[in-house]
């Protein structure tokens, strides 16, 4: 048996063959593997997102939680180790504000994200004390799980992604790297050791506002109905391949959704010069700091204002225990 299967494990051939006549002709394969880990101190809709994104990803390796959050150079050693050249570290801070690591290893470069939660963020910092447009960023800009969000759509596990890109990433030259960093973490290579030979999902990346916008979609096929007009059938519909049958192509929404804002791109693998920072970009520390001010403030505000008011009150004599002072123009002192 152990001779069997030895000889039916060796490769044939024809494969040596075609991948030398491959190599010869410069045909370039995309072997990618990517390690996802986290920082302790993650939350639970942190660990949902991370084993949602490493359910996307069949050509991803997911380890153990990482201790240090200062030595980060370290994971550039672990991907090796794990034969890895990407990595998608989440780090988590005060057990609610979430950071993204999406770095190239060994050469870089690392691009840090901020992932938008709970706690709301814009770069218009005189509204933020709006109470109704913090309630608006709040149910907009917050990650969403799979199991939060009961999408009707479904997708293969494994099955290989089609990654859209909105033209805005043509544009600067931050979002070019963003772009083709994305394209080797998320396009699933072909022939990897756990993907299936399929495309059923659509990965939509946005720009808006300064933020990465990112979505899954499930490619849903219906059959077309009898009874449907010819030209809605030609604009909607298309023929298969295995007969005259015409199918409606959809998207429907699958998750999980969330929020990328870029804080700074350095040109190595989590170390080297910062070749770009985002200069918009408000930390959630002195968003939640300017809160507890404004509050403060308010409340210093209704207290001096109160000290105020008992002050005119007991210069008119109107508190208890105290008397108004005679002025010398009042007839009392004048005709005494």
């Amino acid at each position: 048996m152990a001779t069997v299967y030895k000889s039916l494990s060796k490769p044939s051939a024809d494969k040596v063959a075609t991948d030398a006549d491959g190599a010869n002709k410069g045909i370039k394969r995309n072997k990618q593997r990517v390690l996802i880990l986290s920082s302790r101190g993650v939350t639970y809709r942190h660990r949902h997102l991370l084993n949602d994104l490493s359910a996307m990803l069949p050509h991803g390796r997911k380890d153990v939680k990482f201790d240090s959050k200062s030595k980060l150079y370290q994971l550039n050693e672990l991907a090796e180790l794990y034969n890895c050249n990407n990595v998608m570290f989440f780090e988590a801070r005060k057990g609610k504000d979430l950071y993204m690591w999406f770095s190239k290893v060994p050469n870089g470069p690392t691009i840090k994200f901020h992932a938008q939660n709970s706690e709301p963020q814009t770069q218009q910092h005189t509204r933020i004390f709006d109470p109704l447009y913090v309630r608006v960023l709040t149910r907009i800009m917050v990650v969403h799980t799979m199991e939060e969000l009961h999408f009707t759509g479904n997708c293969l596990k494994g099955s290989r992604p089609v990654l859209s890109f909105d033209l805005a990433f043509e544009q600067e030259p931050h979002l070019k790297v963003i772009k083709e960093l994305f394209l080797q973490i998320f396009g699933v290579p072909q022939g990897a050791r756990k993907s299936k030979p399929f495309i059923d999902h659509v990965m939509g990346f946005s720009v808006a506002d300064g933020k990465i916008w990112i979505r899954n979609y499930e490619i849903r096929e219906v059959e077309k109905a009898k009874g449907e007009d010819e030209e809605e059938s030609s604009n909607k519909g298309r023929k298969s391949k295995g007969g005259d049958k015409e199918t409606d192509v959809s998207l429907v929404e699958i998750g999980p959704r969330f929020v990328l804002t870029p804080i700074v791109i350095q040109e190595g693998a989590f170390g080297g010069p910062i070749i770009y920072e985002n200069k918009r970009f408000i930390s959630p520390n002195q968003v939640r700091s300017d809160l507890r001010k404004a509050k403060a403030g308010r409340h210093n505000h209704r207290a001096e204002q109160k000290r105020e008011t008992l002050g005119k009150r007991s210069q008119l004599g109107l508190v208890a225990g105290t008397k108004k002072e005679r002025d010398g123009l009042d007839t009392r002192e004048l005709f005494a």
